[in-house]
């Protein structure tokens, strides 16, 4: 099929690849030029270090050209400028593709939900699971999913991305696998904390486990499905970005927790990892909905509030007695 990736940097990079192996005419368009003509030499050691990417795929920084008769638009453009970008698609005819994790922090939606002001539910799908672009690109076997509600149109995406090193699964609850992949960004950066303060197994392990109850508590509040909170978008993503030294969001954490301020690592990396916006956009949606989210919270303090890590640790072991739930 005909395939625009809207965004490449790593992850949209990782997966044109993947569609290119797949005998896809792809396209990768990028608002940076320079990026795009990198990508074209065949390697990109800046975003894919050590990968051999394809010098036969077109690379176009022309958003009209770009997209023009593609079937199918892939979008991995950062959570906090994906609504610019979506508007310019109005009216165009193909199935979009949503690899975003993020939540946008003015009405609290979710990827999909921008791209279904443009388009149709059935023509839009969100694909999600614990999986870094670089792995991916190298073809280390990973599995992920991508949600629609059309089953039609989920299962003609799953067979775009589909290899024997890329396994994709459906399910029908778009809401559900999304929040599960924008939360979970935001728990790493509390698992990372408990790193930074040299915590144990201990520690981390329960965090991880209390933050995927409220994860589900405020999905489910939003309208997803408890159930998918088990699976590749929720706890799978959720192992991978807590627990991996390869996390971007589990590293600023860790920064926080060995005493850094968010100014300095701002500093360092001018572009932080989805858990920082989506922390404050996490810590809104709950008080709008009125759902308990402690660990969330807590780190949106830490983000934002420059509350010390280990005060936030103590006030989250603190809170008065409860059933687990």
């Amino acid at each position: 099929m005909r395939i625009c990736v809207l965004g490449a940097g790593a992850w949209g990079a990782a997966l044109a690849k993947v569609l290119h192996e797949n005998g896809n005419s792809v396209t990768l368009w990028d608002i940076n030029a320079a990026l795009l003509t990198e990508l074209k030499q065949g390697h990109s050691e800046k975003l894919l270090p050590g990968v051999a990417l394809p010098t036969d795929w077109r690379v176009e920084p022309d958003f009209a050209k770009a997209i023009g008769g593609r079937e199918v638009l892939v979008m991995a453009i950062p959570s906090q400028f994906f609504r610019d970008v979506a508007m310019k698609l109005k009216g165009h005819p193909g199935v979009f593709v949503s690899v975003t994790k993020g939540i946008e922090f003015e009405t609290g939606e979710t990827m999909s939900r921008i791209l279904r002001e443009l388009a149709p539910p059935d023509r839009v799908v969100a694909l999600s699971g614990p999986s870094f672009a670089r792995e991916v690109a190298m073809g280390i076997p990973t599995t992920v999913v991508c949600a629609c509600e059309s089953d039609g149109t989920a299962k003609t995406v799953q067979g775009l991305f589909h290899r024997p090193e890329f396994r994709i699964y459906r399910s029908p609850d778009v809401v559900g696998v999304e929040y599960g992949g924008a939360l979970k960004n935001v728990i790493a950066v509390g698992a990372g904390v408990s790193d930074g303060l040299g915590y144990g197994d201990n520690t981390k392990a329960g965090l991880v486990t209390r933050a995927l109850s409220e994860m589900r508590r405020l999905g489910v509040a939003c309208g997803a499905r408890a159930e998918t909170f088990n699976g590749l978008s929720g706890l799978g993503d959720l192992m991978l970005t807590c627990f991996s030294r390869q996390s971007r969001n589990r590293d600023l954490g860790d920064r926080l927790g060995r005493g850094e301020t968010m100014a300095a690592i701002q500093a360092s990396h001018p572009k932080l990892a989805e858990g920082y916006p989506t922390a404050r956009s996490a810590h809104r949606l709950a008080r709008e909905r009125n759902v308990s989210t402690p660990v969330i919270d807590e780190v949106y303090a830490m983000l934002y509030e420059g509350k010390e890590p280990r005060l936030a640790v103590r006030d989250l072991i603190s809170r008065s007695f409860k059933a687990e739930d």
